[in-house]
């Protein structure tokens, strides 16, 4: 389509992505750095917006979680009450250089619409102005390796026979994780997500997410299915959290690996066991979490116990036995999120980060896949796994390690 009209549509776009726009099938254009450091507010650091500049300060809408230090934020940020995960897909054609120009344009407005401020181009910056703690990650998949001809990209999982993965749910080689804790400002976040991208990128899929919002903190998200979901998990600023999640060597020194996996539970059938068979199957009482050898939460699990006729009280199939893991800086930090969708289907997005995909996440999820209690009520449905890049300083980008 020609004239007047595509004049109109390439500007709108120009202005909506920061200056990029498509010029022809698989070329991509796109505004320079110096381009976007000449426009006003470009070239200075992102400065979070003062609540005392504004009306209603102190409302819980206007916190902030910093946008920049040595690691991204959003994985040992305490859990937002919404997630929403958007797997992209590079367009053909795509470059280095392109990703390069791509991940400044999305570190600088995520830094932007973390703080309080509109990003570039933002047609509804009221929108920005409660933060919410919003923060926004991100991922790079095999493909993003792939076009960018960079070694070592995270490798795909091995296929698990409880498997039943859609691929509606599955890969992708860019990820944005953007988590918050207000609704509105999450899905004005994902639109400018959205809107920078498209020059680069297709929408592969997107998962929306919900954990308890009127949760005390400290206290362990419960699932759908009515289990507390994330007893053992490292402490985030603890030598076994740093151990067990953060890269220590390489372009991804101070990154970690993510691996999303979208379970579907069965809720019709759990719905039908009684509260006995759940809890033998989990090898926890499903209403304070304590494991069926202990009285509170985090009791630890007496494996060696028996019963009466000399039967393990936890199960040698159970959840929590089979999910065990004795050395601390092995396991995986878990920060998942519920879904239900309009069609009845409800479930778990699994977010596991951990340093080491192979020797964390993959040993566990075996052992799950031979015996597990659990997967008469629960199928794997979309699996993929990214490399979260370190963060950055002000002034620089995420994945500059990687692609600078």
């Amino acid at each position: 389509m020609g004239g007047p009209f595509a004049v109109a549509e390439i500007g709108r776009r120009r202005l909506l992505a920061g200056g990029l726009a498509v010029v022809g099938a698989g070329t991509l254009a796109g505004c320079s750095p110096a381009d976007r450091a000449a426009e006003p507010g470009r070239g200075q650091a992102v400065q979070p917006a003062r609540s005392e500049d504004q009306p209603g300060a102190g409302e819980p809408g206007r916190a902030v979680e910093s946008f920049h230090g040595e690691h991204q934020a959003g994985v040992a940020t305490t859990p937002q009450a919404h997630a929403a995960f958007l797997g992209l897909s590079l367009r053909r054609g795509t470059t280095r250089d392109h990703l390069r120009r791509l991940m400044r344009l999305l570190t600088d407005d995520a830094g932007r619409l973390t703080q309080g401020r509109p990003a570039l181009g933002d047609t509804e910056p009221g929108l920005a102005a409660l933060p919410a703690r919003l923060t926004v990650t991100f991922g790079f998949g095999p493909g993003f390796f792939q076009a960018a001809g960079l070694p070592g990209g995270p490798a795909p999982l091995p296929r698990f026979p409880v498997d039943r993965l859609r691929d509606r749910w599955s890969g992708g080689d860019l990820l944005v994780q953007l988590c918050c804790d207000d609704p509105v400002t999450l899905a004005h976040a994902v639109r400018m997500v959205r809107k920078d991208t498209r020059a680069f990128a297709t929408v592969k899929w997107l998962q929306r997410g919900f954990r308890q919002a009127t949760q005390r903190p400290g206290h362990t998200h419960r699932n759908l299915m009515g289990q507390l979901d994330g007893t053992v998990n490292p402490r985030p600023g603890t030598p076994d959290f740093d151990r067990a999640v953060w890269i220590r060597e390489g372009p991804l020194r101070g990154g970690t690996m993510l691996v999303l996996r979208r379970i579907e539970m069965l809720m019709d059938d759990w719905d039908a066991a009684d509260t006995g068979a759940k809890e033998f199957a989990v090898g926890r009482r499903l209403d304070s979490g304590a494991p069926l050898t202990g009285t509170r939460e985090h009791d630890p699990p007496d494996y060696a116990a028996v019963n009466g006729l000399g039967f393990p009280v936890i199960a040698q199939e159970a959840h929590i036995r089979r999910a065990h893991v004795a050395d601390p800086g092995l396991r995986m930090f878990r920060r998942p999120y519920s879904y239900e969708e309009a069609d009845g289907e409800v479930g778990l997005l699994f977010a596991a980060y951990q340093a080491d995909v192979e020797r964390q996440f993959v040993p566990v999820q075996r052992r799950l896949a031979e015996a597990d209690l659990l997967n008469q009520w629960t199928r794997p449905v979309g699996s993929a796994v990214f490399a979260i890049p370190p963060g950055c300083a002000e002034g620089g980008w995420i994945g500059e390690t990687l692609l600078g």
